[in-house]
């Protein structure tokens, strides 16, 4: 960091070791030995005259808040170690970008590193108990929702839970989910995304070509892994009935003016979990 003087949270980090800070103005030999730079300063003339300077030398650099002066973007980043989530807008709109991470960081749980840390430290030895990765991930998906881990606190209590699931060798039954959906997405429930994130195969509406418009939308809040089926009316409750034969949860979507006569009838006939759109 070079600079006549510092903010204080730098300053802060400096003190701990985390910054070099050169307590000076810039000159272009501050740039020898780099591969990165930041102009981050308030003086846009000095910003491009370090622009400049690092274009002549082939260093990446990157002018805060000034695109067209950018080799390359900082994305905003959500540091929770080992989980780490980055946000970016390619440089569109730097402060929406900082709204997301702001939003993202009330979402995540308060204990993420410690269940990523306790988990990594469980790879091989969950590989003893379950063969195959779909046990193995049905385990963990098991394990992430349950309460106890929603609260841990320490190893010790991610332990107890991780125990007494495999003591009881949970499986995972099958299910069915039969969600109603609007003109637009924001409209789905809380729990209906959840639902969603928990299938492991989708059966869309199949009078469109291929999913497109409104219905690839609602296809694509859907788990990324789940296998996707379209449906007619003809065919949905063989479809549903072979899915569930097969020991999976299964996720049905269907339009609100349709859901009355194809999602009604199989709440009734299979005991699926009916959520209607806002």
């Amino acid at each position: 960091m070079v600079s006549p003087k510092l903010h204080s949270y730098l300053t802060q980090l400096t003190n701990t070791g985390h910054i070099d800070w050169k307590r000076k103005s810039y000159d272009k030999s501050d740039l020898e030995g780099s591969y990165q730079v930041w102009a981050t300063t308030d003086d846009p003339a000095l910003n491009h005259q370090v622009h400049h300077d690092a274009t002549e030398l082939g260093i990446w650099i990157n002018v805060v808040d000034d695109k067209e002066y950018c080799d390359f973007i900082t994305p905003s980043i959500i540091d929770r170690s080992p989980i780490q989530v980055a946000v970016s807008s390619g440089g569109a709109s730097p402060v929406l970008v900082r709204y997301l991470r702001e939003t993202l960081e009330t979402q995540l749980p308060h204990n993420l590193s410690l269940l990523a840390s306790y988990a990594g430290e469980q790879r091989e030895r969950i590989k003893q108990h379950f063969v195959t990765v779909d046990e193995r991930r049905k385990f963990w998906e098991l394990f992430f929702r349950h309460s106890g881990v929603e609260q841990a606190k320490t190893k010790e209590e991610l332990e107890h839970v991780f125990m007494e699931l495999l003591e009881h060798n949970p499986k995972s039954q099958a299910a069915l989910y039969l969600l109603e959906t609007g003109t637009e997405t924001e409209m789905l429930t809380l729990k209906a995304l959840r639902l969603m994130q928990q299938a492991e195969f989708v059966l869309y509406p199949g009078n469109v070509d291929s999913i497109e418009g409104a219905d690839d939308a609602f296809v694509d809040l859907c788990r990324r892994d789940a296998d996707r089926e379209p449906f007619s009316e003809g065919t949905l409750k063989a479809q549903v009935q072979q899915l569930l034969n097969s020991g999976l949860r299964v996720c049905v979507l269907a339009p609100k003016a349709q859901a009355a006569n194809l999602l009604k009838p199989l709440q009734k006939e299979f005991n699926g979990i009916y959520v209607p759109c806002l």
